[in-house]
């Protein structure tokens, strides 16, 4: 009888009770993997797909050709920025198990992904975010409050109400809208960044997906649209391991790293380890450069652990083991970042301290004025008449009818409240 065919269904390392599994995870030592020209052909650098981009070695030295040699000032900038994430992040977990928001997602783990990212480029930049880059926000100095009320749905709140949490945007931040439909921010970066071309601009987009949404038809457009027209633009993999509750093989990963996809594309695809801040702050600064100078896209894996819950609605220890994230062998972003500082002689553990004091009362002292303009259990409230909004440049007869409508309604409950208001009083 001849043999017959198996379905392979990939399987992660380990389940719930199990010991952690790392070994499937390839990784170079660091200063190992050479830096070409930001000019070199995708086909001369495919082994930038394989290999892993690492500056910080174990002894929190910074080594290699991939090293920016970043002043301490600058670095220091970046441990406050990843630092000031990671409480923010903790801070609204908490405040929506207390019921005083209704949804979050964290980026424990990944705060160097966006962070050093988000300092590479320039301000002028375009960055197309997914729901875990909260800290490009942060870098571009965003206010807390603004982000606290888009999750609380408040009078101050950029979506007005039409989104859920943590789907921010910021116009003049040049910070694109977050889309629950994930994948759709690869394509519209590639087509801003074409047009950017087009005008003749020196900017270039940037935008990030995790790995499973890799398997999405959006991210496969992406890379067609941008080897073709050799977009100035950044396409960054964030690989985390998980997707929701689906282990990075299922998205395509057991087999090849995410980053081979790029040359298979005529597009240079680098794997980067996405805890070192100085590594990915190294490899975007080479794919941006790329891009300005018309070498066209870079596809970047960073190769990270989603440390946390996928959101508020997972529970990870139902799929994976509980103490996973422990195990990780690529560390923590913000501990790696801080023990470099502390060996070049330029931080200490108790400055580290009292900084993370001053981020705390910072961002205590921002929830307690975003809820001023409103929680979801007390006032002031939004304008109802805000739907009628942001929809049409012209708004069509029968939604103007519609306005009017409510408007003399609340007219007339406002007036028959004012002329109450005096009657029960005299009574």
């Amino acid at each position: 009888m001849p043999p017959r065919s198996r379905l392979h269904v990939p399987s992660p390392p380990a389940r719930p009770g199990q010991e952690p599994d790392f070994s499937y995870v390839q990784i170079s030592p660091a200063g190992a993997v050479a830096r070409p020209d930001v000019t070199a052909r995708a086909r001369d650098i495919e082994d930038l797909a394989l290999q892993m981009v690492r500056v910080l070695g174990d002894d929190h030295r910074a080594v290699g050709p991939w090293n920016p040699h970043l002043e301490p000032e600058e670095l220091q900038v970046g441990l406050r920025h990843m630092l000031l994430t990671r409480l923010f992040d903790d801070r609204m977990q908490k405040i929506q198990r207390q019921g005083r928001i209704s949804f979050y997602i964290k980026s424990t783990g990944e705060e160097a992904v966006a962070v050093a990212a988000g300092m590479a480029l320039t301000p002028r930049d375009m960055l197309f975010p997914s729901y875990r880059q909260q800290g490009l926000q942060v870098v571009r100095g965003r206010n807390l409050v603004d982000l606290m009320c888009q999750c609380l749905s408040n009078t101050r709140d950029m979506c007005k109400g039409r989104q859920m949490p943590i789907m921010y945007h910021w116009g003049s931040g040049n910070i694109f809208s977050i889309s629950g439909n994930l994948a759709t921010q690869f394509p519209q970066a590639v087509g801003w960044a074409m047009a950017a071309a087009i005008k003749g601009e020196d900017h270039i987009a940037a935008s990030w997906i995790g790995e499973g949404s890799s398997a999405e038809a959006d991210f496969h457009y992406a890379m067609n649209f941008a080897a073709v027209y050799q977009a100035p633009v950044i396409l960054n993999l964030v690989n985390n391991q998980w997707a929701i509750s689906t282990f990075q093989g299922f998205a395509g990963g057991e087999h090849n790293t995410f980053a081979q996809r790029g040359p298979g594309y005529g597009i240079p695809g680098i794997r980067v380890d996405g805890n070192d801040f100085l590594a990915v702050y190294a490899v975007t600064q080479w794919a941006a450069q790329r891009a300005r100078q018309s070498g066209g896209p870079t596809l970047i894996e960073h190769v990270t652990y989603r440390a946390a819950a996928h959101s508020t609605s997972d529970d990870p220890s139902r799929y994976r083991p509980k103490e996973e994230w422990r195990a990780w062998p690529l560390g923590d972003p913000v501990e790696r970042l801080k023990d470099h500082l502390i060996a070049l002689g330029e931080w200490t553990q108790e400055r580290h301290t009292a900084l993370e004091k001053d981020l705390e009362a910072h961002v205590t002292a921002c929830w307690k004025e975003a809820e001023t303009y409103g929680t979801l259990s007390g006032g002031p409230s939004l304008d109802p008449l805000t739907m009628f909004e942001d929809i049409f440049k012209e708004m069509p007869p029968n939604l103007a009818r519609e306005r009017d409508e409510m408007r003399a309604l609340r007219a007339a409950a406002q007036a028959s409240g004012q002329s109450a208001a005096p009657r029960a009083h005299e009574g």
